[in-house]
């Protein structure tokens, strides 16, 4: 049972001494400023560096203290109670370098990357200013110039704060270098040599990245091993998700760095998640004519190839669009019947390689899809509308499967309240309450965890796509970056990621915010596990702030728990409603 922790947030605060929940001692951060996070009994007063704080009524606080570059020493202070508390504050520009040299870990490329014959093969370094630079690959010299300071963009989690707008490097004691050559050939051009030269002396230092140049006539052909290989826009996991690749997928390698593909057409996937196989030829396959089969619960579209190619999907509003690279239409017929999703197809090939199949659909709110390779046939599932309460004058939802998931869960705790009360205990209670007016509503109610147990966002994932719910909703709680103003930002939030959850997250955040009264804290296109899976509607719901010390009384507060679980069932009832 946990119903111990939705105590009254003040009783707990009046049982307890001076507590400092974040940031903890020692902790490292590159933000300019830094919010406290504690609880101490309301009676007298709580300093930080022999300042008085505000606090809630309960007795929480959360201020944000501004940081120097280095160590920054606090001293929480209440009664005769104290905590010494230091945060080091982390440049984020590289350091001077001292001497003929060139600055640390700034020569790139920083790790082992391949190139088609005539791509740019681009270098770069930082030095000192006033400082000759080149480097030396292959029988090439490519002289280093210095480049004009470029503004720095902020993490993506900026977004949060309001703070996501560009900033000017102000330092100006060392210099970035950068050109880039091509090479017409294939080659193994090893680790490329940089000379710096200042004052009449010079050094070489061999980059830590080999370049090879490959061949167009002998490229790597990838397959993906993974069940849905995660493509991205770039090398690395800082890079935008694409569409998924089926498993099975084949594409000719055009590119690496590190242990990232460039497949041919145009994506990167991890290498752990596609297999090379050894002599094959870059694919290439015809398609003529597409076929359908139709089942109670989806339409599925088959597409007859000679072999997997890659592939991307668009959601529109009363349209999917599906795009087939390195492939040629031959097609002069395609057998259509009346469907009850489908009220036309329309093709064309778009460029040499691609084929872009749009389908027009009967209605604008969609119910998901799926995506597989069956053999060397691609497979498009779209879900039907479900049938919604048909008769049930008192079950509104009966017919429908809901998936909740509480977030966090085991040793992945989520964000903490000023008392230390962890997101993961709080998601579970809010979900259980849910799931009882869900269920009430005649709905089925899977959950993806009961207890505190941990499961991972893969495993998570898994099971939306394996139970094909009608809907999934994410629970959790919010909290801020570092340099967030955790005293004041406060709300309800609402995520999504496919269009096809857009109506659904714009819904439920309008009609809770309505008819709770609660802060608007706005609906976000988020890339996050629980707002992508394709197989049904799915949000993520961020039910306030724990970070916010007022909030944090609030959301701990059994009776408006109860208030919110019974207004986003109805709110998703209401939702129903407007969507068959």
């Amino acid at each position: 049972m946990l119903s111990f922790i939705v105590t009254s947030s003040a009783a707990l605060a009046q049982d307890q001494s001076l507590k400092v929940i974040f940031p903890q001692t020692n902790y490292k951060t590159t933000s300019k400023k830094i919010f406290f996070l504690g609880t101490a009994p309301t009676s007298g007063e709580v300093l930080i560096n022999g300042k008085p704080i505000a606090r809630s009524k309960a007795g929480h606080f959360a201020p944000s203290i501004p940081l120097q570059l280095g160590d920054n020493l606090f001293t929480v202070q209440y009664q005769n109670q104290e905590i010494q508390i230091k945060v080091a504050r982390i440049s984020t520009q590289p350091e001077v370098p001292q001497g003929l040299t060139f600055a640390k870990d700034s020569l790139t490329p920083a790790t082992d990357i391949a190139r088609l014959p005539g791509e740019l093969v681009c270098f770069s370094a930082i030095a000192a200013p006033n400082t000759s630079v080149s480097v030396k690959v292959g029988n090439q010299t490519v002289s280093l110039l210095p480049q004009s300071q470029q503004a720095q963009l902020p993490d993506n989690l900026a977004a949060l704060t309001g703070r996501n707008q560009p900033s000017s490097s102000t330092q100006e004691s060392v210099s970035k270098y950068a050109g880039c050559t091509t090479v017409e050939t294939a080659a193994d051009l090893g680790q490329p040599q940089f000379q710096l030269t200042r004052n009449g002396k010079t050094i070489t230092q061999l980059g830590v990245g080999k370049i090879q140049i490959l061949s167009r006539a002998q490229l790597q052909v990838a397959e993906v091993i993974a069940e849905s290989g995660v493509a991205r826009t770039g090398p690395s996991t800082d890079y935008s998700r694409i569409t998924p690749l089926p498993k099975g997928t084949r594409a000719a390698v055009t590119g690496r760095e590190g242990g990232w593909l460039r497949l041919d057409y145009g994506g990167w996937i991890n290498s752990k998640e596609a297999l090379i196989l050894p002599g094959a030829i870059p694919p290439h396959t015809i398609i003529r004519s597409v076929g359908y089969r139709h089942s109670p619960s989806a339409t599925e579209i088959i597409f007859p190839l000679q072999v997997p190619v890659p592939v991307s999907v668009q959601q529109g509003n009363d349209t999917l669009t599906l795009t087939l690279y390195n492939i040629t239409a031959q097609t002069d017929i395609i057998p259509f019947a009346n469907d009850s999703l489908i009220s036309r197809l329309d093709w064309q090939q778009v460029a040499p390689e691609q084929v872009k199949y749009t389908f027009n659909l009967k209605k604008h709110q969609q119910w998901g899809y799926k995506l597989r390779y069956d053999g060397t046939s691609l497979v498009l599932s779209l879900r039907h509308p479900p049938a919604i309460g048909r008769g049930k004058k008192y079950k509104p939802l009966s017919g429908l499967k809901i998936l909740l998931d509480p977030g966090h869960g085991g040793t992945e705790s989520g964000a903490s309240g000023p008392t230390g009360y962890l997101e993961k205990d709080l998601n579970l209670v809010v979900s259980k309450l849910v799931r009882d007016e869900l269920v009430k509503r005649g709905a089925t109610v899977v959950m993806t965890r009961f207890d505190d147990m941990e499961v991972s966002l893969g495993d998570r994932v898994a099971m939306i796509n394996h139970e094909e719910p009608t809907i999934s909703i994410s629970i959790h709680h919010n909290s801020l970056p570092d340099d967030g103003d955790a005293e004041n930002i406060k709300g309800f939030a609402s995520f999504w990621y496919h269009p096809q959850a857009n109506s659904l997250a714009l819904f439920l955040h309008d009609y809770i915010v309505k008819k709770l009264r609660r802060p608007d804290y706005g609906v976000f296109w988020d890339n996050l596990a629980l707002t992508r899976p394709e197989s049904a509607p799915s949000v993520l719901l961020e039910l306030g702030f724990m970070s916010n010390p007022n909030e944090f009384e609030l959301v701990t507060n059994s009776q408006e728990q109860k208030k919110e679980a019974l207004a986003i069932a109805n709110a998703i009832v209401e939702w129903f409603k407007i969507s068959r």
